[in-house]
């Protein structure tokens, strides 16, 4: 288990609060905010209440974060979550959106792949930039080809459907808010 105390200033920081501003919010004087963040003290869990209550913040969200894994921010290539592989194949940067508000993807079609003549439809939007090959990409009633450089954009509650009518492999990178796929 994490200390109170550094998990307590990250909090704080994270609220934009000094330890004196912290003070005067919670009713709890500074320097009982200093040494429960330098570890000298630990609260009892009334005091521990005053605290984050100032912030906002409940014991279980305080506490819940010990459980969960480093933010992370930067992404390898193979750090990728391969979520489809085929003909045509997704892979996602990150692997738990739960929290997220933003799907990032990045898309391999090998020539002739198609989503189906079925059209696709989900609650959000998406968008893309092809960064080689081509992808016809169908929207309602209306049809483009588009090549590496140019880019797409629409509410994904209009019928759409991808198709690659080239002869090399088309690879885009992909947006869709929120996560629906």
């Amino acid at each position: 288990m994490d200390p109170i105390g550094p998990r307590l200033k990250t909090l704080r920081s994270h609220h934009g609060l000094s330890q004196r501003q912290l003070a005067r919010k919670s009713g709890v004087s500074n320097a009982t905010i200093s040494l429960i963040e330098h570890g000298r003290t630990d609260p009892s869990m009334g005091l521990l209440k005053r605290i984050l209550d100032a912030m906002g913040v409940s014991f279980a969200d305080f506490f819940a974060a010990e459980n969960r894994p480093p933010e992370k921010f930067f992404f390898a290539s193979d750090e990728l979550s391969v979520i489809s592989s085929g003909p045509i194949s997704f892979r996602q940067v990150g692997s738990d959106l739960s929290d997220s508000q933003l799907q990032l993807l990045h898309e391999r079609y090998q020539p002739g792949a198609d989503t189906g003549r079925s059209m696709l439809s989900h609650d959000a939007e998406e968008g893309g930039i092809i960064l080689q090959g081509r992808l016809e990409v169908t929207v309602g009633d209306q049809v483009r080809v588009l090549s590496a450089g140019d880019a797409y954009l629409f509410n994904s509650r209009l019928p759409h459907r991808f198709r690659n009518t080239g002869s090399e492999d088309c690879v885009l990178v992909t947006v869709c808010t929120p996560p629906s796929f």
